[in-house]
């Protein structure tokens, strides 16, 4: 896994343009049933994707903390909310709370999370592959391709799916 990882950002500079231009095109015009095949996608690849194997979204990106994400977790951790932000957090160019650092902090060494069970949104839907409406979210699926190989493999096999229709 780590030499797939370490060699994911040069293929996906390589398929940059070719991507760019098949999310236009799929978001100008997008299949009938792209939600039920990227659900398919999706399930089929994480079938057979062991994400402790990798953590790279953990390792070199971080989520968006929203207000919901902040209570629920200081509040696991005993802190309060402004401590919580203090201690783990940053505003963004954006506003939006993010990490302050990368890796996370609760990455442990073995790749678990020590705030699995109540990590923040961004964090659960990760990488956005199964989302509805999958065709509005292109530019952010051409960055995850970068980070995720799962992410990857499953725009590769759309691309096919896809194509192979027109």
């Amino acid at each position: 896994m780590d030499e797939i990882v370490k060699q994911l950002p040069q293929k996906a500079r390589e398929k940059f343009d070719e991507n760019k231009k098949f999310f236009a095109k799929l978001k100008q015009k997008p299949p009938k049933n792209l939600d039920y095949l990227m659900q398919g996608l999706h399930t089929a690849e994480f079938a057979k994707t062991d994400c402790l194997q990798c953590a790279n979204c953990c390792k070199t990106t971080g989520p968006l903390f929203t207000r919901a994400d902040i209570e629920r977790i200081s509040g696991h951790l005993k802190l309060k909310p402004q401590t919580f932000i203090d201690r783990y957090l940053k505003i963004d160019e954006d506003r939006d709370y993010v990490l302050q650092q990368v890796p996370c902090s609760f990455l442990g060494t073995d790749n678990q999370c020590a705030i699995y069970e109540i990590r923040p949104k961004a964090c659960r839907e990760f990488p956005h592959t199964d989302r509805k409406k999958f065709q509005q979210i292109g530019q952010l699926t051409i960055k995850n391709v970068a980070i995720c190989p799962a992410a990857f493999n499953i725009v590769e096999e759309m691309k096919r799916r896809v194509n192979s229709k027109q």
